[in-house]
C-alpha cells in the first residue's frame, strides 16, 4: 500500500470521526448512555463508506503445493505384440496407476505412443510405425520447466525419425526405460535395407540396393532371390559368417512394362530361424514411358536455383538444365516447361519464341529483374515500376482451384523481396498466395497462374524462394512438404490436361506401413472451391472382390479420407459427389510390408545408454521392483511449495458491504427503541 492511500485513509477516519461526533455530541441536547454507541456505529459506516470510495490495494499470498509429475509413456505399435509383450506393458501399467504410495507423491500422466504421441492410455497395441525421436521433442515442450521422471514402457525399436538419443539429451529428465522382449540372440537372417527408386523408364535398367544382414556364430550358406510373380529375376549364392556379418548387394532390373510392378526380394531363411518375416520385403517401381525436362534460365547467380533444382528433381520423373537465354532457342521442343529466373533484355528473343510456340513457362521476379523490358514483352500482366524495394510474406489462398495445395503454414514463412508496386493482369489469373506487407493481408497476387490460348503460366513476385525450403525443413525435419509443393505447380504447368471439378492427389503404390492418404478438392460450376459438398470413395480390393465405401472429411482447403489398414493386394477406387453426377476414378497397389514385425530383440543397448545418459535406471519386464523404490526414495522428486501473490482491491472485500449493513442496522433498531426515531 502506498503513502499516499495510507493518508488518505487516516484523513477518512478523522473526517467519519468528526462527522460522527457532530452528529450526537454537538447536534444532540440531551444526553444518553447510548450517545457513544451511537458515535461508534456511524464512525463504523461513515468509514467503511470512504474506505469503499478510497477503494485501497491489499497483496494476497497463497501457498501451495506442488507435487513432481510422473510420465508413463507406452510403446503401443504392433511390435509389442509380436514380440508377445502386449500383455506385460498393460500389467505394469496397471502396477503404476494402482500404487497409492505414487500417486501420493506424484502426478501420474499417461501417454501412448507410435508414430505420434498421445495423451491416453487407451492401448491397442496396432500402430505401424514407432517414433520415439518425436516422443522426447513433444514431452520436452509439455515439461520444460517442471520436474518430471519419465517411465519409458517400450522395446526400444524405431522406425521412423532420427536417433531418439539425442533428443532424449534435450528432454532433461531421468528416464527409466522398462525394456520389454527378448534379450536371447537367436540366429537370424534378414533384409535390413531395400533401397530402390520410386521411378523407372520404360525399356531402361534401374538400380537396386539390398543389405543383408546375419546374427550368428556359425557360417551359414543361403541365396539372395528377387521374384517377379512366379519369375526369377535375379538371384546370387550367400555365404556369411560372425567375422563377415553383412553383404551389400548392387544390381539392375529391366524396366520391360509401363505401370506399376510389383516385386519380392527374399533371402532364404536357415532351418532354425525364429523370425522368417524378416528375411523378405516386397518392393515396387512405376514404370513410365516419359520423362519432363524442365529448362531454369537465367543469367544471374542466386540461391533459389539450387533450392528450385533440388525440389523438382525430388520426383524422379523430372530433370532441371540450366541454361542462358541465348543457348535454349534451338532446343525449347526438349522441355516442357521454361522457368524464367529475373528475367531482363537478354530474354526477349526467348520470350517471342516462347510466345511464337505457345510453350509453359513460369516466371520468377525480383529485386533484378527489369521490369521496364518485361513489361513492353508481356500480353498478360505488368507491374508498376519503381525504383524501392518491399518483403512480401505468403498468405494462402484456400479457394484456389486449379490443385490441391497443402498449407505449408506459409503465414511462418520468411519474407520474399521483390520490386515495389501493384501488378495489373490483363487476362483471368487465380492466386495461389496473396501478399502479407507488415503484418497486414492484402489481395495482392504473390504467386498466380494464368491460362491463355492452351498455354498455362505462372508468376512468382518475389526472390529467395531458398528461405522457403529451409523454414520447412526447420519446421518438419524434412524437405518433403515443400518439394511437394514445387512438385505441384511443376506438374500443373507442365501439363496441359483440362481443369476438372473434381481432383484427386494419391500415390500409385503404398508401403503396408505407409499412410495411405488420398486428398481431393471440390469446385462448384464457377470454379470455386465448394465445402459443403459431400464426398465418399468406394473401394474395391480386385483379389477378394471386398468393397467398402469411406467419407471424405473437410481439412482445410480440401477433403482427405485416411485408408490406413488396408490389406495388402490392388485397388480400384471410385470418388464421387453426392450432388451432382460427378466421378473419378483410379488405383493403388499395398504391398505387404509390416515395419514392426521385422525385429527379434529389443534394443536392450539403447535402452540402457538411454538411462545411463539421463541418470537413471533401466530395468527389465521380469524385474521392475526396483523402479518404484527409486521413485520414492529419490531426493530429486521432492513437491514444492509455491507461492501466488495477487493484488485485491477492497471494493472485492463483500464482507465490508455486510459490516455497513450490519452497523447501520444496529444504530437503527437502538434509536427506534430509545424512542428517537
Amino acid at each position: 500500500m502506498s503513502t499516499e492511500t495510507l493518508l488518505y485513509i487516516i484523513l477518512a477516519g478523522v473526517i467519519a470521526l468528526l462527522l460522527a461526533l457532530f452528529q450526537y455530541k454537538y447536534k444532540t441536547k440531551s444526553a444518553s448512555n447510548y450517545n457513544a454507541l451511537f458515535v461508534f456505529l456511524r464512525f463504523i459506516t461513515l468509514f467503511s463508506i470512504l474506505l469503499l470510495l478510497i477503494n485501497p490495494k491489499f497483496e494476497q499470498v497463497k501457498y501451495y503445493t506442488e507435487k513432481p509429475n510422473l510420465v508413463l509413456a507406452v510403446d503401443n505399435s504392433a511390435s509389442l505384440k509380436h514380440l508377445n509383450q502386449d500383455q506385460n506393458a498393460k500389467v505394469f501399467l496397471n502396477s503404476i496407476q494402482n500404487n497409492a504410495q505414487l500417486s501420493d507423491k506424484f502426478n501420474v500422466e499417461v501417454f501412448s505412443f507410435g508414430s505420434t504421441l498421445n495423451a491416453n492410455d487407451s492401448l491397442t497395441f496396432n500402430k505401424t510405425q514407432t517414433n520415439l525421436d518425436k516422443v522426447f521433442k513433444e514431452l520436452s515442450q509439455v515439461y520444460k520447466n517442471t520436474v518430471a521422471p519419465t517411465i519409458l514402457i517400450t522395446d526400444g525399436n524405431q522406425t521412423i525419425g532420427s536417433d531418439y538419443q539425442f533428443s532424449a539429451k534435450k528432454y532433461n529428465q531421468p528416464i527409466y526405460p522398462i525394456i520389454l522382449g527378448d534379450t536371447t540372440v537367436y540366429s537370424d537372417l534378414q533384409i535390413s535395407k531395400l533401397n530402390v527408386n520410386k521411378y523407372a523408364y520404360l525399356k531402361n535398367k534401374f538400380p537396386v540396393e539390398a543389405i543383408v544382414v546375419y546374427n550368428g556364430n556359425q557360417q551359414i550358406s543361403s541365396k539372395f532371390v528377387v521374384t517377379k510373380g512366379n519369375t526369377t529375376v535375379f538371384s546370387k549364392p550367400l555365404v556369411l559368417d560372425k567375422s563377415h556379418n553383412s553383404i551389400i548387394l548392387n544390381f539392375t532390373l529391366p524396366a520391360n512394362s509401363a505401370g506399376v510392378q510389383s516385386y519380392k526380394a527374399q533371402v532364404i531363411p536357415l532351418d532354425a530361424e525364429k523370425n522368417k518375416t524378416n528375411n523378405y520385403k516386397n518392393f515396387a517401381v512405376e514404370v513410365i514411358d516419359q520423362k519432363s525436362k524442365i529448362a531454369i534460365v537465367s543469367t544471374v547467380l542466386h540461391p533459389d536455383l539450387g533450392a528450385l533444382k533440388k525440389s523438382i528433381e525430388s520426383n524422379e520423373q523430372r530433370e532441371v538444365v540450366f541454361l542462358k537465354p541465348n543457348k535454349i532457342i534451338g532446343q525449347l521442343n526438349d522441355f516442357q516447361l521454361v522457368i524464367m529466373y529475373q528475367p531482363n533484355n537478354s530474354f526477349k528473343e526467348l520470350i517471342s519464341e516462347l510466345e511464337q510456340q505457345n510453350i509453359n513457362k513460369w516466371t520468377i521476379t525480383g529485386s533484378k529483374t527489369d521490369w521496364r523490358f518485361l513489361n513492353n514483352e508481356t500480353l498478360n500482366y505488368s507491374l508498376d515500376i519503381t525504383s524501392q524495394t518491399e518483403d512480401y510474406q505468403p498468405n494462402l489462398n484456400t479457394n484456389y482451384s486449379a490443385f490441391i495445395i497443402e498449407d505449408l503454414d506459409f503465414e511462418t514463412l520468411p519474407p520474399l523481396k521483390s520490386t515495389f508496386g501493384e501488378a495489373d493482369f490483363k487476362t483471368p489469373f487465380e492466386t495461389i498466395l496473396y501478399k502479407t506487407v507488415s503484418g497486414i493481408k492484402t489481395d495482392a497476387p504473390l504467386l498466380a497462374t494464368l491460362e491463355s490460348n492452351g498455354r498455362r503460366e505462372a508468376v512468382l513476385f518475389g526472390e529467395d524462394i531458398w528461405k522457403w525450403r529451409s523454414q520447412s525443413y526447420l519446421n518438419d525435419d524434412s524437405f518433403l512438404a515443400f518439394d511437394n509443393f514445387i512438385g505441384k505447380l511443376v506438374q500443373y504447368l507442365a501439363s496441359n490436361k483440362r481443369k476438372n471439378r473434381l481432383s484427386l492427389d494419391y500415390n500409385s503404390f503404398y508401403n503396408g506401413s505407409d499412410n495411405i492418404v488420398i486428398n481431393a478438392q471440390f469446385f462448384n460450376k464457377n470454379y470455386e472451391f465448394d465445402a459443403n459438398e459431400s464426398l465418399s470413395i468406394l473401394l474395391k480390393n480386385k483379389e477378394s472382390q471386398v468393397t467398402f465405401n469411406r467419407p471424405l472429411i473437410l481439412k482445410g482447403n480440401s477433403y482427405q479420407v485416411n485408408l490406413n489398414g488396408l490389406e495388402s493386394g490392388d485397388y480400384n477406387f471410385t470418388a464421387s459427389a453426392s450432388s451432382e453426377n460427378i466421378s473419378v476414378s483410379g488405383r493403388f497397389k499395398v504391398l505387404e510390408y509390416n515395419v514392426e514385425q521385422q525385429f527379434l530383440n529389443a534394443d536392450v543397448t539403447k535402452l540402457q545408454q538411454l538411462a545411463t545418459n539421463s541418470k537413471a535406471t533401466p530395468y527389465f519386464i521380469d524385474n521392475t521392483e526396483g523402479v518404484f523404490k527409486d521413485l520414492l526414495t529419490d531426493n530429486r522428486y521432492q513437491p514444492i511449495q509455491k507461492s501466488n501473490k495477487s493484488i485485491v482491491p477492497l471494493v472485492d472485500w463483500y464482507y465490508l458491504l455486510f459490516i455497513i449493513a450490519l452497523s447501520l442496522s444496529l444504530e437503527w433498531f437502538l434509536r427506534k427503541y430509545q424512542g428517537l426515531i
